[in-house]
Protein backbone atom coordinates (compact mmCIF):
# COMPACT_ATOMS: atom_id res chain seq x y z
CA UNK A 1 0.00 0.00 0.00
CA UNK A 2 3.02 2.21 0.79
CA UNK A 3 4.53 1.88 -2.60
CA UNK A 4 1.08 2.69 -4.75
CA UNK A 5 0.56 5.98 -2.36
CA UNK A 6 3.79 6.92 -2.87
CA UNK A 7 3.47 6.29 -6.92
CA UNK A 8 0.13 8.56 -6.11
CA UNK A 9 1.56 11.24 -3.89
CA UNK A 10 4.71 11.64 -6.62
CA UNK A 11 1.97 11.85 -9.94
CA UNK A 12 -1.22 13.95 -7.95
CA UNK A 13 0.27 14.68 -4.52
CA UNK A 14 0.56 17.93 -2.71
CA UNK A 15 -2.23 19.96 -4.68
CA UNK A 16 -0.88 18.96 -8.06
CA UNK A 17 -1.44 16.53 -11.23
CA UNK A 18 1.53 15.95 -12.81
CA UNK A 19 -0.11 14.00 -15.93
CA UNK A 20 -2.44 17.19 -15.71
CA UNK A 21 0.88 19.59 -16.21
CA UNK A 22 2.77 16.99 -18.70
CA UNK A 23 -0.52 16.81 -20.53
CA UNK A 24 -1.16 20.52 -21.28
CA UNK A 25 2.98 20.70 -22.32
CA UNK A 26 1.46 18.84 -25.69
CA UNK A 27 -2.44 20.09 -25.59
CA UNK A 28 -4.11 23.39 -24.76
CA UNK A 29 -6.08 23.46 -21.88
CA UNK A 30 -10.07 24.21 -23.33
CA UNK A 31 -11.01 26.11 -20.54
CA UNK A 32 -8.40 28.36 -20.13
CA UNK A 33 -8.60 28.86 -24.18
CA UNK A 34 -12.04 29.69 -23.05
CA UNK A 35 -11.41 31.84 -20.50
CA UNK A 36 -8.47 34.13 -22.37
CA UNK A 37 -10.82 33.81 -25.23
CA UNK A 38 -13.67 35.52 -23.45
CA UNK A 39 -11.05 37.99 -21.30
CA UNK A 40 -10.11 38.94 -25.00
CA UNK A 41 -13.28 39.37 -26.51
CA UNK A 42 -14.77 41.80 -23.67
CA UNK A 43 -11.60 43.52 -23.72
CA UNK A 44 -11.71 44.19 -27.57
CA UNK A 45 -15.45 45.16 -27.07
CA UNK A 46 -14.63 47.72 -24.21
CA UNK A 47 -11.59 49.22 -26.40
CA UNK A 48 -13.86 49.76 -29.44
CA UNK A 49 -17.09 51.00 -27.41
CA UNK A 50 -14.68 53.67 -26.15
CA UNK A 51 -13.76 54.68 -29.81
CA UNK A 52 -17.23 55.47 -29.78
CA UNK A 53 -18.66 57.86 -26.96
CA UNK A 54 -19.65 60.65 -27.57
CA UNK A 55 -19.08 63.60 -25.29
CA UNK A 56 -21.61 65.51 -23.51
CA UNK A 57 -23.11 68.23 -26.29
CA UNK A 58 -23.35 71.87 -25.27
CA UNK A 59 -25.23 74.37 -27.17
CA UNK A 60 -22.97 75.28 -29.75
CA UNK A 61 -22.59 71.36 -30.43
CA UNK A 62 -26.43 71.34 -30.71
CA UNK A 63 -27.02 74.23 -33.04
CA UNK A 64 -23.95 72.75 -35.70
CA UNK A 65 -26.13 69.90 -35.63
CA UNK A 66 -29.26 71.30 -36.33
CA UNK A 67 -27.19 73.47 -38.99
CA UNK A 68 -25.73 69.68 -40.60
CA UNK A 69 -29.14 68.94 -41.23
CA UNK A 70 -29.90 71.54 -43.44
CA UNK A 71 -28.63 70.95 -46.41
CA UNK A 72 -30.25 67.37 -47.42
CA UNK A 73 -33.84 68.85 -46.85
CA UNK A 74 -33.16 72.11 -48.40
CA UNK A 75 -31.73 70.57 -52.06
CA UNK A 76 -34.69 67.90 -51.91
CA UNK A 77 -37.53 70.48 -51.56
CA UNK A 78 -34.85 72.97 -54.15
CA UNK A 79 -35.34 70.15 -56.42
CA UNK A 80 -39.04 69.60 -55.99
CA UNK A 81 -39.45 73.25 -56.09
CA UNK A 82 -37.78 73.74 -59.87
CA UNK A 83 -39.98 70.95 -60.86
CA UNK A 84 -43.13 73.14 -59.59
CA UNK A 85 -41.70 76.02 -60.98
CA UNK A 86 -41.03 74.31 -64.33
CA UNK A 87 -44.86 73.50 -64.68
CA UNK A 88 -46.37 76.81 -63.11
CA UNK A 89 -44.24 78.94 -65.61
CA UNK A 90 -42.25 77.35 -67.90
CA UNK A 91 -41.12 80.95 -69.51
CA UNK A 92 -39.67 81.77 -66.20
CA UNK A 93 -38.19 78.71 -65.51
CA UNK A 94 -36.11 79.07 -68.74
CA UNK A 95 -34.71 82.21 -68.38
CA UNK A 96 -33.33 80.82 -64.65
CA UNK A 97 -32.20 77.77 -66.85
CA UNK A 98 -30.38 80.20 -69.07
CA UNK A 99 -28.33 81.90 -66.29
CA UNK A 100 -27.56 77.97 -65.04
CA UNK A 101 -25.95 77.61 -68.59
CA UNK A 102 -23.00 80.82 -68.10
CA UNK A 103 -22.27 79.08 -65.00
CA UNK A 104 -18.08 78.05 -65.85
CA UNK A 105 -17.57 74.11 -65.90
CA UNK A 106 -14.82 74.59 -62.91
CA UNK A 107 -17.28 76.41 -60.70
CA UNK A 108 -19.43 73.07 -61.05
CA UNK A 109 -16.79 70.92 -60.23
CA UNK A 110 -16.37 73.07 -57.00
CA UNK A 111 -20.15 72.67 -56.22
CA UNK A 112 -20.13 68.86 -57.13
CA UNK A 113 -16.81 68.05 -54.89
CA UNK A 114 -18.49 70.50 -52.12
CA UNK A 115 -21.65 68.35 -52.43
CA UNK A 116 -19.74 65.26 -52.47
CA UNK A 117 -17.36 65.80 -49.45
CA UNK A 118 -20.70 67.17 -47.36
CA UNK A 119 -22.73 63.71 -47.98
CA UNK A 120 -19.10 62.02 -47.87
CA UNK A 121 -19.30 63.12 -44.36
CA UNK A 122 -22.58 62.43 -43.61
CA UNK A 123 -22.28 58.89 -44.76
CA UNK A 124 -19.34 58.12 -42.29
CA UNK A 125 -21.21 59.57 -39.35
CA UNK A 126 -24.03 57.30 -39.89
CA UNK A 127 -21.45 54.55 -40.60
CA UNK A 128 -20.02 55.35 -37.21
CA UNK A 129 -23.52 55.56 -35.35
CA UNK A 130 -24.21 52.61 -36.88
CA UNK A 131 -20.99 50.72 -35.71
CA UNK A 132 -21.56 52.15 -32.15
CA UNK A 133 -25.30 50.65 -31.33
CA UNK A 134 -23.45 47.50 -33.55
CA UNK A 135 -21.50 47.46 -30.74
CA UNK A 136 -23.78 48.53 -27.82
CA UNK A 137 -25.91 45.39 -29.16
CA UNK A 138 -23.06 42.69 -29.10
CA UNK A 139 -22.31 43.77 -25.67
CA UNK A 140 -25.73 42.65 -24.59
CA UNK A 141 -25.23 39.04 -26.17
CA UNK A 142 -24.06 37.44 -23.58
CA UNK A 143 -26.42 38.63 -21.04
CA UNK A 144 -28.98 37.54 -23.62
CA UNK A 145 -27.80 34.23 -24.41
CA UNK A 146 -27.31 33.85 -20.27
CA UNK A 147 -31.22 34.89 -20.09
CA UNK A 148 -32.43 32.23 -22.95
CA UNK A 149 -30.66 29.71 -20.91
CA UNK A 150 -32.13 30.34 -18.30
CA UNK A 151 -35.21 30.60 -19.30
CA UNK A 152 -35.15 27.42 -21.15
CA UNK A 153 -34.07 25.65 -17.93
CA UNK A 154 -37.30 27.05 -16.59
CA UNK A 155 -39.19 25.99 -19.67
CA UNK A 156 -38.50 22.45 -19.11
CA UNK A 157 -38.78 22.09 -15.37
CA UNK A 158 -34.70 22.10 -14.83
CA UNK A 159 -33.85 23.73 -12.22
CA UNK A 160 -37.32 23.71 -10.17
CA UNK A 161 -37.11 22.89 -6.72
CA UNK A 162 -39.47 19.87 -5.49
CA UNK A 163 -42.56 20.71 -4.27
CA UNK A 164 -44.75 17.79 -2.57
CA UNK A 165 -48.06 20.07 -2.54
CA UNK A 166 -47.66 20.62 -5.81
CA UNK A 167 -47.16 17.39 -6.98
CA UNK A 168 -50.03 16.29 -5.03
CA UNK A 169 -51.79 18.63 -6.59
CA UNK A 170 -50.98 17.78 -10.14
CA UNK A 171 -51.72 14.37 -9.33
CA UNK A 172 -55.20 14.90 -8.26
CA UNK A 173 -56.06 16.89 -11.31
CA UNK A 174 -54.41 14.48 -13.32
CA UNK A 175 -51.91 17.31 -15.09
Amino acid sequence: MGLIEGILALLFGSGRNVVRETAEVFLENREAAGARDAAFRAAALEQFTQEFVLPRQGLFDRFMDALNRVPRPALALGTLGLFIAAMADPIWFAARMQGIALVPEPLWWLMGAIVSFYFGARHQAKGQAFQRSLTETMARAGQVTQNLRVLAALETGAGREENPALDDWSARDGK
